[in-house]
């Protein structure tokens, strides 16, 4: 008896709990391709003095993007001025959509940021020099960010997998399954997704959505 009423509890709550996230929305951040580059290949990009300069800043803590664009080159495509974001790595990574990687005739993992192993390389182009990267092109794995204490008030883990609801009520209401959540000091709360995923859902920066 006594395990049936644990199970029970832990049902109840868990339908509590998902009652309470349905009622927090959580603001989107709409990613078009861009590129992140180490200090090393900047300077080659850019000039051996050159530092990078501020465009705009992003919703995250410390990250914006920036002046500095370059062009990206494969054996079947292209694309010119993808904006590079800042600040400085210590990986040189290209984040591009599905429909991008059909253009470059790539065929980029789906991957959290930074974790490039098995990644193509591709060919960069910037106003004072040119580079080939062996890896680090990528598809952006949806995710959102939380400060430690949106992560308190949602009850979310670093790492845990949610169910996201987008556009509800209108003709492109979309649940996206899978969404990864990441929690760390210097985020900030928000829903990252590409132009494809965006586009598929209806949605634009700075609109809301829940964890369902």
């Amino acid at each position: 008896m006594s395990m049936r009423t644990d199970l029970a509890s832990k049902i109840i709550n868990e339908i509590k709990m998902r009652i309470e996230r349905e009622k927090m929305p959580v603001p989107v951040g709409v990613s078009n391709r861009h590129i992140h580059l180490t200090s090393e290949d900047f300077k080659k990009l850019f000039g051996e003095n050159a530092q990078p300069t501020l465009y705009r800043k992003l919703v995250q803590p410390g990250f914006y993007a920036a002046n500095e664009k370059v062009d990206i080159f494969s054996e079947r495509g292209s694309f010119k001025e993808v904006r590079m974001i800042g600040p400085l790595r210590n990986y040189t990574q290209i984040e591009i959509s599905a429909s991008d990687s059909r253009v470059l005739g790539l065929n980029p993992p789906i991957r959290d940021s930074g974790k490039l192993e098995g990644t193509p390389g591709i060919k960069i182009k910037g106003p004072y020099g040119e580079i080939r990267v062996p890896k680090g092109v990528i598809i952006s794995k949806r995710h959102i960010h939380f400060s430690p204490k949106d992560a308190k008030r949602f009850k979310i883990e670093d790492q845990q997998l949610v169910r996201v609801l987008c556009s509800p009520g209108s003709d492109k209401e979309t649940i996206y399954e899978s969404v990864l959540c990441r929690v760390g000091d210097k985020y900030a709360l928000e829903f990252h997704i590409d132009t494809d995923e965006a586009n598929a859902a209806g949605l634009k920066t700075g609109d809301l959505v829940y964890i369902i």
